[in-house]
């Protein structure tokens, strides 16, 4: 099945060294630059995610640097895009590593290269403040230099257990989209499983055709799957599916699109329902309503989960950097962050447990057979 048209887009992954402000400037800061980076992931398996968490990330710092940038100074958004092979990770934090101005390693997207960034960082010792990635990871051990925001794998499949469990279900349905997603993250799930009391069996992560694999689902398989992949994956297996008889209940984590899924005409029969890590991008919030205002004047997009967490990564970066003692250096500020002093980010809180994770933060949205996305 095609991926949507991402054209208009890729556009904004061009100008990969450019001050953030691009726009007429209502403040222009005077000061000294300041250099933030972000790694993104463009290949074709993580670009519908990349593509909507940058454009919230760069809404933000195109909005901060209007309102004065930090304390005075610009803040120059560096994107360095990998095609999330692991020399394509090491030459990205190799630049980061050896840009003396760069003071922040801020929102690396997808799940897979935030990982990687961050054992990359490990392993080469870097020290520099690797700020909100989209880590989704729940196994990975957090070092000291690491700062996730946003509720893992872990949080987000309990939040959509919960009800479930509740109604005395014992067994669940996990399809993953490829062998990637096998590999990655099927250890990952099977623990969560066992932690919820819950009789996990597993489909796919052996064929591309996930079509055929929709379709060729037994009676016997769960009435819930999980599904781990992709908006365009998860599109080709509800395709499949529907061509059975039997309704199933597909919940997808926060790395699937909704709209996008509905803008490609798929889940027509099949209810979807999506975690997500940040509050409804209707909801009342500040950070929320600040995002879909700068969001409104800066993009012609449209709301999205996943462009509110790249908005509110950046705010999170912006809210300590602003409290940085002194001269804002890659060390000062690396030490501002190993504080992880709780925040409040216009209403999404930040405050990190004994394992440097925080957020459990999660919500949901459903996709209905009739094409409305209710939350």
């Amino acid at each position: 099945m095609p991926r949507p048209n991402l054209n208009r887009r890729q556009a904004l992954l061009l100008a990969g060294a450019a001050v953030a402000g691009a726009p007429a400037l209502a403040q222009k800061p005077a000061g000294r630059p300041v250099t933030v980076a972000q790694i993104v992931d463009v290949s074709a398996a993580q670009q519908d995610v990349s593509k909507d968490f940058l454009i919230g990330s760069r809404a933000a710092w195109q909005d901060i640097n209007s309102k004065g940038g930090v304390r005075g100074r610009p803040v120059q958004h560096l994107t360095l895009e990998v095609d999330g092979t692991p020399a394509s990770l090491r030459s990205a934090v190799i630049q980061v590593r050896d840009n003396p101005g760069c003071i922040l390693l801020g929102g690396t997207v997808g799940d897979p290269a935030a990982t990687g960034v961050a054992r990359q960082l490990q392993q080469d010792g870097v020290g520099i403040a690797h700020v909100a990635p989209w880590l989704q990871n729940s196994s990975l051990d957090v070092d000291d230099r690491t700062f996730p925001i946003f509720a893992a794998r872990q949080e987000q499949v309990a939040h959509a257990m919960k009800s479930l469990t509740a109604m005395g279900m014992s067994e669940l349905g996990a399809v993953y989209a490829s062998p990637r997603e096998t590999a990655l993250y099927r250890e990952d799930l099977e623990r969560i499983a066992a932690e919820l009391r819950l009789k996990l069996r597993s489909y796919g992560g052996t064929t591309a055709d996930l079509s055929a694999l929709g379709q060729s689902l037994a009676p016997g398989t769960p009435a819930v799957l999980l599904f781990v992949g992709g908006t365009p994956e998860l599109a080709q297996f509800t395709q499949g599916l529907e061509k059975q008889q039997r309704q199933r209940y597909l919940i997808a984590l926060a790395d699937v699109n909704l709209q996008t899924l509905m803008q490609m005409g798929a889940a027509r029969n099949t209810p979807v329902i999506a975690t997500q890590a940040v509050p409804m991008v209707t909801a009342s919030l500040p950070i929320v309503r600040q995002y879909r205002d700068a969001l409104s004047r800066l993009f012609d997009e449209p709301p999205t989960a996943l462009s509110l967490a790249g908005f509110v990564a950046a705010r999170y970066a912006y809210d300590v950097l602003h409290d940085v003692a002194g001269e804002p250096t890659r060390q000062n500020v690396l030490a501002a962050f190993q504080r992880r002093t709780p925040q409040d980010i216009g209403g999404y809180r930040v405050a990190y447990d004994p394992r440097r994770r925080s957020a459990t933060y999660v919500t949901q949205s459903m996709l209905t057979t009739d094409g409305r996305v209710v939350g």
